[in-house]
């Protein structure tokens, strides 16, 4: 296999914001590469909680993760993108006589006219509880992301963490298992409105325990399987919760890797851009989804698919200098082969 590639557009990250932009590109006849260090498409969505819902993607009232990463994938699949997976881009240089060089940890380089930097979070890992002894039970009793809702099945499941993920999954779980129950260190979650109402509903109704104000304070089991998940309150007071799973969602720690080398205006751990073009203080290097900042940038994946599109239409005179770019509609121009 060729170590060295020319494109038009060279996409880093294949999640639902780099898949998207994959589109956008195509539909102005602009060929891309891209690369993820997952060795699969779908960043987060992919191997974190394929099996969870989203509510606010246009179109879909509820749509599983996996399910929107297929269907990103198939919408970009007309356009031929080339993907480089389970390799980091590790150099970004400026060529001479324009455009980019990208090098990858598999010794993979890429030549683009223009660059469109989608990494979510960049590189990313669960946050793991303090808790003593804690690697021995992950993998076979404590995990930090559900891939697959049926692996639960009338399991004894402690939940903890006061965020979206933690309420998202206690809800749905609650489907599947024997018992779950949520440990957080207040009454008040820090989740949607309806998903918190939702929760309070199942717990009024008995089928989750919420264990408030309460924290992770130990582990019981053996040869990684759980016994029981030991809390503790404000107090110190402890309490011993029967389990056989512990899902703790504790968010995720973000490192931007080689990203934070390349000269990019950073904002703590986002890229600044100019949200109506998406372009970085680099010219020709843009930047779009969960990893830019702005004022009022909301973090949602609609938002992300908004500046892909706006990343795409501000890239289209480096990859095509000599052609003016008239706006058309989808539905009138339809898709154009590359």
């Amino acid at each position: 296999m060729s170590t060295h590639h020319e494109t038009d557009v060279a996409i880093i990250g294949a999640g639902p914001v780099g898949l998207f932009a994959i589109f956008e590109c195509g539909m102005l006849r602009m060929r891309t590469h891209v690369i993820d260090t997952l060795d699969m498409v779908g960043g987060q969505c992919a191997a974190l909680y394929p099996e969870k819902p989203i509510y606010d993607v246009a179109g879909h009232p509820a749509i599983e993760a996996r399910d929107l990463i297929d269907k990103l994938a198939h919408q970009a699949a007309p356009f031929h993108p080339v993907y480089h997976l389970g390799q980091q881009v590790t150099g970004l240089t400026q060529i001479e006589d324009g455009g980019f060089r990208l090098e990858t940890s598999r010794g993979q380089t890429i030549a683009a006219k223009a660059v469109i930097l989608a990494a979510g979070c960049g590189a990313f890992g669960p946050n793991r509880p303090p808790l003593d002894g804690i690697e021995a039970f992950e993998g076979k009793s404590v995990f930090y992301m559900v891939q697959r809702r049926e692996a639960f099945r009338g399991q004894r499941i402690v939940i903890a963490g006061g965020g979206d993920s933690a309420v998202d999954w206690a809800i749905s779980l609650a489907e599947v298992a024997e018992r779950v129950m949520v440990v957080h260190r207040r009454a008040k979650f820090r989740a949607a409105p309806e998903s918190a109402a939702r929760l309070d509903q199942l717990a009024e109704s008995g089928k989750i325990d919420l264990v408030v104000p309460y924290q992770l304070h130990g582990l019981d089991g053996a040869n990684g399987h759980l016994s029981a998940v030991v809390v503790a309150d404000l107090d110190g007071k402890e309490r011993r919760l029967d389990a056989d799973v512990l899902l703790p969602f504790f968010g995720l720690s973000m490192n931007l890797g080689p990203i934070a080398d390349w000269g990019l205006a950073l904002d703590r751990h986002t890229v600044s851009i100019d949200p109506s073009t998406a372009e970085t203080n680099i010219p020709g290097v843009f930047a779009v989804g969960d990893i830019v900042t702005y004022k009022h940038k909301l973090k949602l994946i609609t938002t992300g698919f908004a500046e892909a599109a706006h990343a795409a239409h501000a890239a289209y005179p480096l990859v095509h200098p000599n052609e003016a770019l008239h706006f058309e509609y989808s539905t009138s121009k339809g898709v154009p082969g590359l």
